[in-house]
């Protein structure tokens, strides 16, 4: 089962890469982000828990991100693996994904770690808020706040997965199938 961490910033390019390496290798997506919009959607509790961490910019705390998540992987057994999108974004979260994974009898293959300088995330998050909608991609300092979380709360994730002798880092920036190809050929080595 081959099952991959997609990690970067916010605006890296993550959501637009897993959609392509979604199609190719016919893995799940398990996006948090979506798991987070389908609570929103709904109005349940933990929808409105979400959105007020996600309002301030904020991670949401890992119990609940965690049993969406291991909610997600107990009903999704026919799968060739997933794609973690978004997850984790904490080591203790990616210390409980390996957890799961083992419970369920498998791991985590790669994390892919997708590298674009501040100044070009800051431009993509700007240029996604204006076709999204999303009051959090529009407003400097939210943007501030999401980039300087990732620094400090995210960006450790990395040196657990490359302690693990798992970390592959690719330039993000460049054309969109340039830079699918780039990942593709970290995946084919798996």
């Amino acid at each position: 089962m081959l099952n991959i961490v997609l990690f970067g910033p916010p605006g890296a390019g993550k959501g637009t890469q897993s959609e392509k390496i979604i199609e190719k290798y016919q893995l799940t997506h398990l996006s948090t982000g979506d798991l987070f919009r389908k609570h929103l959607g709904e109005g349940t509790e933990l929808g409105k828990l979400a959105r007020k961490y996600m309002d301030e910019g904020r991670l949401v705390p890992d119990e609940v991100v965690i049993g969406m998540v291991d909610d997600k992987i107990a009903n999704t057994p026919n799968t060739n693996g997933f794609i973690f999108d978004g997850f984790p974004r904490t080591v203790a979260q990616a210390e409980a994904l390996d957890k799961l994974m083992q419970k369920n009898n498998s791991g985590i293959s790669v994390m892919i770690a997708l590298e674009v300088e501040e100044e070009v995330l800051k431009q993509r998050i700007r240029e996604r808020g204006k076709t999204s909608g999303r009051a959090d991609d529009q407003d400097e300092e939210k943007i501030a706040t999401r980039i300087g979380v990732y620094l400090d709360e995210t960006l450790p994730v990395a040196g657990y997965y490359e302690k693990q002798g798992k970390l592959s880092k690719v330039n993000g920036v460049g054309t969109i199938e340039g830079i699918f190809q780039d990942i593709c050929n970290v995946i084919d080595r798996y």
